[in-house]
């Protein structure tokens, strides 16, 4: 793992589990997402069409045996799927946004249910620019969702009409890749889920992505 990432993700985990830090702990949650969220934006500046939706791993075990397309689709739609559901208890940026049809998304899950030429041939339906609208829209929502939160709400679980209603949304496949996301999810306190959808889980997949993007420039 990058160690500045590592490092900052460490800091706040710490941060945000006391009451006389967590304001400071949210801020260092932020500067993580904003030091991403550069490597995000790098890669529209850097990589092709193609790139976006190569598998030069697709036999390897691990986040990078997929496209960049495919994991920056499922990084924002499970923090789109978290912030608004199950914390702020309102609508998805992706309905609000029509971004399905924007981005001529096939699908509304976090796309956990899909393997292999599955990923590659979704990656290709794609509209990259869009997608890259998405998830600005998505960040700057968490981010005004993550300035709202208080100490308190930390200890705040996932009530079982909240988990109804998002399973009635299908925005989770009923796959059993991935519908124990539902599970994981509702099991947490509202510190457990900003404890790895909004910060670690950027993490793993961006670090995926640039293993992705690195092997793309050695052949070419």
């Amino acid at each position: 793992m990058n160690k500045e990432w590592s490092e900052m993700n460490k800091t706040l985990q710490l941060q945000i589990k006391r009451k006389d830090t967590f304001v400071t702990g949210i801020d260092t949650l932020l500067e993580l997402r904003r030091t991403l969220m550069k490597q995000i934006l790098q890669f529209r500046n850097e990589l092709s069409a193609a790139d976006f939706c190569a598998m030069p791993f697709i036999n390897a075990k691990g986040y990078h045996n997929k496209t960049i397309a495919y994991s920056l689709w499922h990084i924002f739609r499970i923090e789109d799927i978290v912030a608004h559901s199950l914390i702020a208890n309102n609508e998805q940026i992706l309905f609000a946004g029509n971004y399905q049809s924007r981005i001529k998304s096939p699908i509304i899950t976090t796309a956990n249910e899909l393997v292999k030429e599955e990923i590659r041939w979704f990656s290709k339906q794609l509209s990259i620019e869009e997608l890259y609208h998405y998830i600005a829209d998505v960040d700057e929502s968490t981010t005004d969702i993550l300035k709202s939160l208080t100490y308190s709400d930390m200890k705040q679980r996932i009530s079982d009409d909240r988990r109804k209603q998002l399973e009635m949304l299908n925005v989770v496949s009923t796959d059993e890749s991935a519908y124990w996301l539902i599970d994981y999810w509702c099991g947490k306190d509202f510190k457990g889920l900003i404890q790895m959808p909004f910060s670690r889980h950027w993490i793993m997949h961006v670090e995926a992505c640039l293993k992705i993007r690195d092997k793309q420039f050695s052949v070419k």
